[in-house]
This record gives C-alpha cells, structure tokens and sequence, in this order.
C-alpha cells in the first residue's frame, strides 16, 4: 500500500501542521505534497520528504501567496498521485481538491470548510487590508472559487474532522458526511504546578475572529491582570487598546508558554473554535478555561468541572462571568486527566483504525 500525504501549505507550525507531522509518525515513507513551502530550516518538517507545485518558484508566492489565490486549483489539480493507493490530506483551503485516479482513495482531514469561502466570507473581505479597488474584484473572485470548492469537495471518498461543530458545516456546506476524530495535543509536555499566581491568560493569534479584543475590554473594565501570548495582524491594535494590566507578550518560547499556562488563574477563550487546541493544552497545565459556549469549546471544557461556559459573546458576560469565577473550587489533577483523553497517540491509533476499515471497504467495493 503506497501512501502519500498533502497539506495546503507550509508556513507556520500551528495545529494543522502538528496533524501532519502525525500522519507522518503513522507513514514516514510518505512524500508530502503542498502548494508551498516557506519554513526555515530546522523545524520538524526537514525529515519529511517534501514536494511542492509550480507556486513554489512564482515571484513574491513565501511572502504573499494569497495573490495567486486563482491559480491555487490549478496548482492542486497539476500535481500527481497516479502512483498512490491513498493519499491522506490535510486541509481548511483547497487540498481537498488534489485529483486522484479512479483506484485510489483519498481521505480527507478537514479541519473547517475553507472559511474565507463560506462561514467567514463577508467578514474576510470587511476586515481585509486591501486597497478598495481590491475588495470590490475579490467577490467576483471568490464566487468562482466558491463553485470550485464545492466540486472539489466531492471528489473526497472520506472526511475526517475535528470536532461535531465542523462536522455539521461539512454537511451544511458540501453535503458530505464526516467521521470525527478529535486532533493531536501535547498533553504530555505540561504539568501542573502548585504555584497559581494571580494573572488570567490567553494564548492565540492575534486575528479578528479570535476576539481578543473582547477580552482585553473585558480586564480593562475589571482592572485584572491578562497575559496575552502569540503574535498576528492584530498586534498593534490591540496593544494600544490595551490598559496597564493586560500584557502582550508576543511569541513566547515553548517553556515559557508552558510555565505561564501551568501557574494562570483560568484561561481565556472568547473565540469560537473549530476545536480549540491552546483550550486543552491549558487544561493539560490543570489550569480551568472560561470559554464562549459554542464551536469546539463545547466538545472539550466540562462546564463545572474543567471551566467554564458563557453564553454571550461579549465583554459585558465574560465581566460577568469572571466576577463569579472562583479558580480554587476546581480540582487541578482531574482537570489535567480530562485533557489526557486528547493525546497524540490516541489520534495516531484512531487515524490507523479509520484507515484500515475504509481501505478494506474500497477494497471489498473494487472487487464487487
């Protein structure tokens, strides 16, 4: 059985990528087909054997790929994986729409229908900084790829997703089904700690739909200490609107970001997530979340027992919701067993279980 993996790009090492790096432990032989590559030498990525399409040489694409956002099917459809029993992509753009011949099977980790293309689409051309010539011609645009992108989804034989929530807008946006398996998270690199100091945090990037921005007026108002880790787009907004006692921090190391989380009072999830991995990497450090309830915050924090859920997305209810909040009525160990339930081997072992059984279905119809 020859396998080969694709993932739409290569630039940061984010939770989609930590879900190829384990398809990779699963099948280290595999190649790994992506539009582009623009990570630095030295990362966890180097061991894989890495093949890019035609984007990867076109001027300008490691900096501002999204310019060639027209010819990215295109390039999907120009690679080949004639030579593959499976391929196994991951996927929130366009991967989905690689074309494999009629014997292989293509299965599919989507992570969330590509929101710029459906759940996001009138916000991403509203909060994008583009001159306005730009934002009136990208509709036009993104109809067609809107089109391309449900076709494309078709040729998938099986989805994979990471949480009920994008199961449901997989049906919703493709009308496809979807077998949900829970992502890989480095459980095991945290711990807890006997040593809560009296801050908040919340690790993210700094982009309009992660709502920091609701938090940061949230401690503004109640004059609380927020640590803010991670960096984006947003940064020097939200620094200014920041009051002395919110903290942006940046990208932090590993250990530091794992010392902070261990020793918060509660972490801070304003956003809805499709799963919301930094959430259970907290949880991990014992540490409770006080997340929006709704999207994969739902699936993952026990309200009443490793955090909890707020029904309003606003600053005025967290305010509220942190005012009754009381980190010493919750149990750091059971919180961190609960997280335990989200490691990377479980993710490996269900994957090569999903796998089997549908590779043996393809098999059985092939011979029918």
């Amino acid at each position: 059985m020859k396998v080969s993996l694709a993932h739409d790009h290569l630039f940061q090492l984010g939770g989609a990528e930590r879900v190829v790096l384990e398809f990779h432990q699963i099948f280290p032989e595999a190649p790994l087909y992506t539009l582009i590559s623009a990570l630095q030498p030295g990362n966890s990525f180097d061991q894989l054997n890495i093949k890019t399409s035609f984007l990867q040489k076109m001027p300008g694409a490691k900096k501002h790929l999204q310019y060639y956002l027209s010819l990215m099917p295109h390039a999907w459809e120009q690679l080949n994986f004639s030579d593959y029993n499976i391929v196994l992509s991951s996927t929130s753009a366009l991967a989905k729409g690689l074309i494999t011949p009629p014997n292989c099977l293509h299965i599919c980790y989507c992570h969330t229908p590509t929101r710029y293309l459906w759940s996001d689409a009138y916000n991403y051309i509203e909060e994008l900084n583009q001159p306005r010539i730009i934002k009136k011609v990208l509709p036009l645009v993104l109809h067609k790829l809107r089109m391309w992108d449900l076709f494309a989804a078709q040729r998938v034989d099986y989805f994979i997703t990471n949480s009920y929530y994008i199961k449901k807008r997989i049906r919703k946006y493709y009308n496809k089904p979807a077998h949900v398996i829970y992502p890989p998270v480095n459980v095991e690199q945290y711990r807890v700690s006997p040593n809560i100091k009296d801050y908040y945090i919340i690790v993210s990037r700094l982009r309009p739909y992660k709502k920091v921005d609701l938090a940061i007026r949230a401690f503004n108002e109640l004059g609380l200490p927020l640590i803010i880790i991670g960096g984006g787009e947003e940064y020097a907004k939200l620094k200014k609107l920041a009051k002395p006692n919110v903290k942006l921090l940046g990208e932090v190391s590993e250990e530091r970001k794992i010392q902070l989380l261990s020793q918060a009072k509660a972490f801070i999830h304003p956003q809805i997530e499709d799963f919301g991995i930094a959430a259970v990497e907290a949880m991990a450090a014992g540490r409770p979340v006080i997340a929006y309830n709704e999207g994969g915050a739902t699936e993952t924090v026990i309200d009443g027992q490793t955090g909890i859920l707020y029904n309003e997305q606003s600053w005025e209810c967290l305010v509220h919701t942190i005012l009754k909040f009381d980190h010493t009525q919750f149990n750091s160990e059971a919180i961190r067993n609960h997280a335990n339930k989200f490691n990377a081997t479980r993710f490996r072992e269900e994957i090569e279980e999903y796998i089997s059984k549908v590779w043996q279905d393809h098999n059985n119809q092939t011979i029918i």
